[in-house]
């Protein structure tokens, strides 16, 4: 059931899209009705991307497994599903290039789609999800390269705006993700400290994505005290941090009880 509500929501977004083709706004010339969906749809995204920036930060620095971080995981990945599936939906109708952002937002799907199932799963067993985001980190992998090429060969040495060097994200993030889904196929099941770690770090590294993108891609709308300071970069690098900790952690010897 999860799974079709996911996929109905990915095509919900997606489709939607085309009423959105400038700037997140309907064309002056469209229906009333492309109008209000296109406002509710802007809103959806800001107010998501907000509320799962506030809910990510609270399910890291709770205690794991707990009521609190449990009920933030949801919000977390509730409100970034949207935001993301938006972001994607939207990004190769609007008026400038957004080809980078597109594989952004399907990154981030994919890592939080992913680093869900990792945490509610209670089957084992390997299955087609592991193969799709084998596919699906490998075309991500495979974009990055090719962005990268554009980027360096293209006159005004970026693609849609974006310089090469951003482009390594898609390759790092990528070959990690592709990396999991291997070790997963053939060790042929997923649990305990190697499902604990998928899901921490596929969590942590969709939250730094959507932290980076507005504080670090949408600095004219930061207070300019903010901008150039600690409390701009801080809440970009604190996933990072949370990734390398919770890591460390988990692959600590336990002490075992007498």
């Amino acid at each position: 059931m999860n799974r079709i509500v996911i996929c109905a929501a990915v095509m919900a977004a997606f489709l939607a899209g085309p009423a959105m083709a400038e700037n997140l706004q309907a064309a002056p010339d469209a229906p009333i009705w492309m109008h209000w969906g296109a406002t509710a749809l802007l809103w959806a995204h800001i107010g998501g991307g907000t509320l799962g920036m506030l809910s990510g930060a609270t399910a890291i620095l709770s205690p794991k497994g707990k009521t609190v971080h449990r009920a933030a995981g949801k919000v977390f990945f509730a409100s970034m599903f949207v935001t993301y599936a938006i972001g994607a939906g939207v990004a190769p109708f609007l008026t400038e290039g957004q080809r980078p952002n597109f594989v952004a937002g399907i990154l981030a799907l994919y890592l939080l789609i992913t680093a869900f199932l990792a945490a509610r799963r209670r089957d084992p067993k390997v299955g087609w999800i592991e193969y799709g985001g084998l596919a699906v980190a490998l075309s991500i992998v495979a974009a990055g390269g090719l962005f990268m090429w554009q980027g360096a060969n293209d006159p005004s040495g970026t693609v849609d705006g974006s310089p090469p060097q951003a482009f390594a994200l898609f390759i790092v993030a990528g070959l990690f993700a592709a990396a999991g889904e291997i070790h997963v196929i053939l060790r042929r099941s997923i649990a305990g400290v190697s499902r604990i770690s998928r899901h921490l770090w596929r969590m942590c590294m969709s939250l730094f994505i959507a932290s980076g993108s507005f504080f670090l891609g949408q600095q004219q709308v930061l207070p300019k005290a903010v901008v150039g300071t600690f409390w701009q970069f801080a809440p970009v690098v604190f996933p990072l941090l949370a990734i390398v900790i919770w890591l460390v952690v988990e692959h600590l010897p336990r002490k075992k009880a007498a």
